[in-house]
């Protein structure tokens, strides 16, 4: 940890993924437009939903059982793929935040971490179709450790896979809630608004991108 200044600037980078990254995978927005787009109803999905979208986002049921659930337990006039393929679809890339990132790893040689709630064939999708495992160096997903924020356990999680203390880590996050447990935990916490506002307090905190 350098010091620069009175600042001790970060060896470790720790974000979420939806918010910051990449959009939601599978929020409220999206279920809506899903509904809209196959003639479902929407309270009755998004009640089945809340049900049991937390087991599937801990790793103990798949995609195809938490659709089951939640659209398939009747019978549809679309198939299981082409609402997989739908679902998928509504992920985006925040290019720039993706860019003050990968500057950052490369300019402070920054050990990257996501910790984030999301389902694993979800997480696998978003992983591989945005190329995010070429700058993160490891996912602390509650697909994969099957416990989910606000749980202390998966940010402890993190900090052991890391070997670093709190007070060298940043942890960056759009959930304030979130941000407060990090920071509870001895982090340094960013809670990200947008781009602009988040270079801001990084430089606050030794860090500086320039896009």
């Amino acid at each position: 940890m350098e010091l620069i200044g009175n600042i001790w600037r970060p060896t470790t980078l720790f974000l979420d993924i939806g918010g910051v990254l990449l959009t939601n995978g599978w929020d409220r927005t999206a279920r809506r437009k899903a509904a809209e787009e196959y003639g479902l109803d929407y309270d009755e999905m998004n009640e089945r939903h809340h049900l049991t979208y937390d087991t599937y986002e801990a790793g103990k049921i798949s995609l195809d059982e938490y659709l089951d659930r939640i659209v398939f337990y009747e019978s549809r006039t679309f198939n299981r793929n082409e609402f997989i393929d739908f679902m998928f679809a509504q992920s985006e890339p925040f290019e720039e935040m993706i860019d003050v990132v990968r500057i950052l790893k490369s300019k402070y040689k920054l050990k990257i971490g996501v910790i984030s709630n999301e389902g694993r064939e979800l997480t696998e999708y978003r992983i591989s179709k945005f190329y995010l495992n070429s700058f993160v160096d490891f996912f602390v997903s509650s697909c994969f450790v099957h416990v989910r924020k606000p749980d202390k356990k998966i940010f402890q999680m993190a900090l052991d896979m890391a070997q670093v203390f709190p007070d060298k880590c940043l942890y960056i996050d759009d959930r304030s809630m979130f941000v407060d447990i990090a920071r509870d935990m001895g982090m340094r916490s960013v809670h990200h608004l947008n781009v602009n506002a988040t270079n801001a307090a990084l430089n606050q905190h030794g860090l500086t991108a320039f896009i």
